[in-house]
């Protein structure tokens, strides 16, 4: 007998667990194959691979999109197979490539879907969707607009603001970044990250991008073609311990530098003299022996590297030589290195949690901070 689900049960689903599931089609052909993952409460848990995995598979049998031939899926200690479908899909997040809009209605209307559906008063349901198009850092005036009005960040937003809009706590997201250029792809993982912070979500992340996979999950589960897990665990251990040849050979080979992104930062941080935008870079003190002078806003906000051959003059925008990231204070040991290696000046800047300068850092410094993390007492 199939069960029906309140709201209320619906909201209940915390956590989703895989044991030994399978799913083979007419004809033979296996998609995956006895797959046992846990995805923990309030994580993000990414699944990733190469083509043919199994991945987008695995997250439709969640929702039920695509039924298993063998084994049992729960949410919250439930038995997916015991739920009614519809049910069981409107107390679940999804999200896709292209944001999967409903294209005759308003943005507004697309994000009130799943509330109406579950019998919200329309001002409530109208009220809500407004609250996660803010949310999701869209403007207001974009609510009456049609999805074909929109850029593809600006859909991928909506998606999400749609998918959140009942307050599910689980959500499926499969690729939903793929689909945009890089730029927007980076803006969109940052804000995932951000909102993960306040909402603390269960995620279970399709995509076929292992820095995708690195950066968003609090675990990542590598899978086979054929749809056999061969690892699952947090990115720093995948990365450092990857568990055979293929795992290996799938992170990639510049996984050592990677995995800097999961060590925290012990290098010194120097004072850097500073010259505002718009104003005249004097006299030669400004500037450091090799001829760079750091220019930052009225905020103390970096803005680039002035070259001396503009000390004199008024530092226009124009003038700035813009390369270089910049890392947080406090940050890893890969973002450290990376502002040093890209900045012209050879100085990575160090920003503190406002954006403003808090000093620079040397390559050689960091480099010797990564051998020192590396070496077996941990000492210099």
């Amino acid at each position: 007998m199939v069960k029906r689900l309140s709201e209320a049960n619906v909201r209940l689903v915390a956590m989703i667990r895989f044991a030994d599931v399978s799913k083979r089609y007419a004809g033979g052909a296996v998609a995956v194959d006895g797959l046992s993952l846990a995805a923990p409460q309030g994580e993000i848990t990414v699944l990733v691979g190469p083509s043919g995995c199994g991945k987008t598979t695995t997250l439709r049998m969640v929702n039920r999109m695509v039924e298993p031939s063998s084994g049992r899926i729960e949410l919250d200690g439930r038995d997916t197979a015991t739920l009614d479908p519809a049910d069981l899909r409107r107390g679940i997040g999804y999200v896709i490539q292209h944001g999967g809009l409903f294209p005759h209605q308003s943005v507004e209307r697309n994000v009130m879907t799943v509330p109406l559906l579950l019998g919200w008063a329309k001002a409530k349901a109208r009220e809500r969707a407004r609250e996660l198009l803010e949310l999701v850092g869209l403007a207001p005036e974009l609510a009456d607009r049609y999805p074909a009005q929109l850029s593809g960040g600006q859909q991928q937003r909506v998606g999400v603001a749609r998918a959140l809009a009942a307050d599910p706590p689980v959500l499926l997201m499969d690729e939903p970044f793929s689909a945009v250029d890089p730029v927007v792809r980076d803006q969109l993982q940052e804000e995932l990250l951000t909102l993960q912070r306040d909402l603390r979500k269960t995620i279970l992340f399709v995509t076929h991008d292992i820095d995708e996979a690195i950066r968003l999950g609090d675990r990542v589960a590598v899978l086979r073609v054929g749809g056999r897990l061969a690892q699952a665990a947090d990115p720093a251990t995948l990365l450092a311990h990857p568990a055979d040849d293929f795992v290996a050979d799938f992170v990639g080979r510049d996984r050592g530098y990677r995995s800097l992104g999961f060590v925290q930062a012990d290098v010194a941080v120097h004072p850097e003299a500073t010259v505002a935008l718009g104003s005249v870079a004097g006299p030669a003190r400004d500037a450091a022996d090799d001829g760079w002078v750091l220019v930052v806003d009225e905020s103390g906000r970096p803005q680039g590297w002035a070259a001396t051959s503009h000390l004199g003059e008024t530092v226009e925008r124009a003038d700035l030589a813009l390369g270089g990231t910049l890392a947080p204070s406090g940050g890893s040991l890969r973002a450290h290195l990376d502002a040093a290696l890209s900045s012209p000046s050879g100085r990575g800047v160090v920003v503190d949690e406002d954006g403003r300068v808090a000093g620079t850092v040397r390559a050689q410094e960091v480099l010797a901070a990564i051998q020192a993390a590396a070496s077996p007492d941990g000492q210099r």
